[in-house]
């Protein structure tokens, strides 16, 4: 092997590179971990087109148009983001594919940066859709070429299922060099896709041809790797990551003989009776949902699996051992587990911060004194969720935080009570699915209803890496077309917007305060930048300690840069400033009550202190 051909890349990168080496063209996602890095690492080649979405399903719908139009496409998303585009998705399904279609969907086993731990190898055949499991950079690589061969061929899209080990983990990966493959125009064949009845009735049995003839077909069989064990009786079934995390435990269990599948739906039904009529013992292992097992007993075949292995999380080396162990399968001198199995090592949690600058801090710190009810949504201010801050009560998924605070208002109408409500929602999340939202609310409240909402604008989709969004142009040097927050909320009929400096934390905590407590909607557009993203720093502040009085007033404000030490000739603790942090925001220097802190004689001060 020419190691001039090799090159170490996480599982996103791979993606990326075998989407290049297919000819791909048209690539379309919306950042959500663990699958941000495709389109980042897409967008290295010159000859795709990859562009960042409002949300997943125009990502979804972008792809599909170029698909149509005889290239092949990519449109990668979180798990998650797949049921924001699952209403096209289910339809483009009817329709036959032209150019080769791959959805990447970034599973999330053990829930890392996720609401929820859904397993997307179920919505893929509910939407009638092969999927194509990796276990390596390598093979996401070699699958993600695959998928686009395999969707051509049946002429349906294909899903590659990747979870965040993958993604983020690395290996060598060989290249090659990329073929083009371009399909005619797209040809004006209103029955094939233009899905309204009836011209969709037929394509129900369409699918389901489609999906006998692969699953039939060596497709289905040629990548899936078979290891026979003579004299063995227990077939292990497996797939992807958990197959190279059997492998390090495979030397501590009896002689099995193990089935690494790559196409994990539709499975090659014959072949796999064929297979396992050899064996008195099928074991599944496999992450999140027993869908391997369910289609495996759907083919009469008599299989176990998750009474041995959890259906939640990751499938650890250990995990896994400790799941054979209890089927019997492990050697005589491992059927026990050793003391060292046993040793629980503790290590201690790390929450979550907000950077240091971060625009979100004060406006959390006020909601925190306010003790107002706070439906939050998804971004780094999700993080106002937790300790310390803990002043949000509720979060679901994107843009959802206005629909619930509508329902709770007509609830608690019903019910007889007056309770305000602070809806808190960023730039990124209100273009990618708050809008409706917002409005929805215009004949919805009531006169009475008290809904404040805290549109959080750092002009960036910062908590997944500071992609651009619609709002982020306005503070970019060069001319840049963008939506005007402020001006959008006036055109859907929303009256009270203010534009706060929440820097200027007097000014914004008194205008909040305010909205807390007046009937009515107001809408409070923040309108401070991401400090890390447009990389914001400005002379550091300090504390002088013989002036500090040790209220801790600065400490609650939770800046990383703040902290209690010990002054020489000081009795009590005082408060400190690492400088090496600091950003000078001057939140910090705003609360104090007693002016003790201050920058170095000749700093700059920052215009909104």
């Amino acid at each position: 092997m020419d190691k001039r051909n090799q090159q170490i890349m996480t599982g996103n990168q791979a993606v990326a590179r075998g989407f290049y080496e297919a000819g791909g063209l048209v690539a379309a996602s919306y950042p959500g971990s663990p699958t941000v890095e495709i389109l980042e690492s897409a967008q290295q080649y010159p000859e795709v087109d990859a562009q960042f979405s409002t949300n997943e399903k125009v990502a979804l719908e972008t792809a599909i148009g170029a698909s149509f139009a005889g290239v092949r496409a990519l449109a990668s998303m979180k798990h998650v983001g797949v049921n924001i585009a699952a209403d096209p998705l289910m339809t483009f399904t009817q329709t036959p594919v032209r150019g080769g279609f791959v959805l990447v969907s970034g599973d999330d086993p053990g829930m890392h940066s996720s609401q929820n731990e859904q397993d997307n190898r179920n919505l893929a055949k509910f939407a009638n859709m092969a999927v194509l499991v990796p276990g390596d950079s390598q093979e996401a690589k070699d699958y993600t070429k695959t998928a686009l061969e395999i969707s051509e061929k049946y002429a349906m899209p294909v899903m590659l299922q990747i979870t965040s080990r993958i993604c983020h983990s690395r290996c060598l990966v060989e290249t090659s060099e990329r073929e083009e493959a371009i399909q005619d125009e797209f040809p004006r064949n209103v029955p094939s896709y233009a899905m309204i009845p009836p011209n969709t009735f037929d394509k129900q049995y369409a699918m389901k041809e489609r999906l006998e003839k692969l699953s039939s077909h060596n497709d289905a069989i040629r990548m899936n790797a078979l290891k026979e064990e003579d004299g063995a009786d227990t077939l292990i079934v497996t797939t992807g990551l958990t197959y190279y995390n059997f492998k390090e435990v495979e030397e501590k269990i009896k002689p099995v003989s193990i089935l690494k599948l790559g196409m994990v739906y539709p499975l090659p039904e014959q072949w796999l009776k064929g297979l396992a009529d050899k064996y008195k013992n099928v074991l599944v292992i496999e992450e999140m949902t027993p869908f391997i097992e369910n289609e495996l007993k759907l083919m009469g075949i008599t299989c176990k699996g998750k009474e041995y292995f959890s259906f939640t999380g990751e499938l650890q080396s250990e995990d896994i051992l400790e799941g054979l162990r209890e089927a019997g399968l492990t050697k005589e001198e491992f059927a026990v587990r050793s003391s060292d199995d046993k040793t629980e090592k503790h290590v201690t949690p790390r929450p979550p911060l907000f950077c240091p600058g971060c625009p979100h801090r004060p406006v959390f710190d006020i909601l925190k004194k306010s003790k107002v009810m706070v439906n939050n949504d998804i971004g780094c201010y999700s993080m106002g969720l937790f300790p310390p801050f803990e002043a949000a009560h509720s979060l679901i998924s994107m843009g959802a935080t206005l629909g619930i605070s509508t329902g709770m208002l007509k609830a608690n109408r019903k019910a007889g009570r007056n309770t305000p409500l602070v809806s808190v929602i960023g730039d990124g999340t209100f273009f990618h699915s708050g809008m409706p939202g917002m409005v929805n609310l215009i004949n919805t409240l009531h006169p009475e209803d008290n809904l404040t909402i805290l549109l959080l604008d750092n002009g960036t989709t910062a908590m997944t890496g500071g992609q651009k969004n619609a709002s982020t142009g306005k503070r970019l040097s060069e001319e840049e077309k963008h939506v005007d927050i402020p001006q959008l909320v006036k055109a859907m009929g929303i009256e009270d917007v203010q534009v706060l400096d929440q820097f200027r934390y007097k000014e914004t905590s008194e205008v909040v305060k305010k909205a807390i407590k007046t009937p009515g909607l107001s809408v409070l557009v923040m309108s401070r930048p991401c400090a890390l993203h447009f990389k914001i720093k400005e002379p550091v502040f300090q504390v002088d300690p013989d002036v500090c009085i040790a209220c801790r007033t600065c400490i609650r404000t939770n800046c990383p840069p703040l902290r209690m030490k010990e002054y020489e000739g000081q009795e009590k603790l005082k408060s400190s400033i690492d400088p090496s942090m600091c950003v000078g925001c001057s939140i910090c220097a705003q609360v104090c009550p007693v002016d003790a802190i201050k920058r170095p004689e000749g700093g700059k001060r920052n215009e909104n202190d």
